[in-house]
């Protein structure tokens, strides 16, 4: 497959490279939320600059989007529903879905949980998190959940999606244990040894993403380990590999 990007996920897709040599994984455009409209800007044209390619070739485009879409009263986080994204980022990534969309490319979009793993960058969820819970005192914003997925079972699963030649469909690409921050807080307490002042800011929406379609097209991810549970597991291997996470105890969760 073509790669684009030289971030977090492209540099963990390499070993991919050499399969699906019908696809083009787009794997670069705005990062995180809040930035400029520039920024904005310029991920619009490398999609339509990438759609265009893929038509020329007659290659499949692989479309990185985000759960950070769903949230609002009443959502239930499926494919196939309305959403209303309360996000900027949201609905930027929603606008490049359309875009995609009606371009008559084939596509494959995938609506991506937070995916967490060696290497990520450090103004991500996790590394904020480590880093103010060793500084003593963390920010918590009320109703605040994340559906973690570690890269090896994002690679794992967007594989598995090619080989399957699933098209023209927009997946969510998620563990399914959506976990509460105060869960995520007390877990990494538990793992570095530390206890941290937590302070409120505010009330925040959940963008926890439904995966009954991504389990009925590749019934295959059933055995890659996803529970109920999951997110300690995949915050476990996390800090294993992170420099930050160097020193913590990390083994059986009781």
């Amino acid at each position: 497959m073509e790669l684009i990007g030289s971030g977090f996920l492209a540099r963990h897709l390499r070993p991919l490279a050499g399969a699906h040599p019908g696809a083009t994984v787009l794997a670069a455009g705005v990062p995180r939320h809040p930035l400029p409209d520039s920024a904005h800007t310029r991920e619009h044209r490398l999609v339509s600059e990438t759609i265009q390619r893929c038509l020329d070739r007659d290659q499949q485009l692989v479309f990185f989007s985000t759960v950070s879409m769903y949230g609002a009263p009443g959502c239930r986080g499926r494919e196939d529903e309305p959403v209303v994204p309360a996000l900027r980022y949201g609905q930027h990534k929603l606008d490049l879905e359309t875009l995609v969309r009606d371009s008559g490319v084939r596509h494959l979009i995938l609506r991506l949980g937070y995916v967490l793993g060696p290497g990520e960058p450090e103004y991500r969820l996790l590394s904020v998190l480590v880093r103010q819970l060793r500084a003593g005192q963390v920010t918590v914003q009320q109703g605040a959940r994340r559906d973690m997925l570690h890269v090896d079972e994002f690679v794992a699963v967007l594989d598995l999606l090619l080989r399957a030649r699933i098209t023209d469909e927009t997946v969510n690409v998620a563990s399914g244990d959506c976990a509460e921050i105060t869960d995520i807080l007390d877990h990494l307490e538990r793992r570095l040894g530390t206890a941290a002042e937590r302070r409120t800011a505010g009330h925040t929406v959940s963008h926890c993403p439904s995966v009954a379609k991504l389990h009925r097209l590749v019934p295959e991810v059933s055995g890659l380990g996803f529970r109920s549970g999951y997110f300690r597991t995949a915050i476990d291997r996390y800090l294993a590999a992170s420099p930050q996470g160097l020193d913590c105890p990390v083994g059986h969760t009781p």
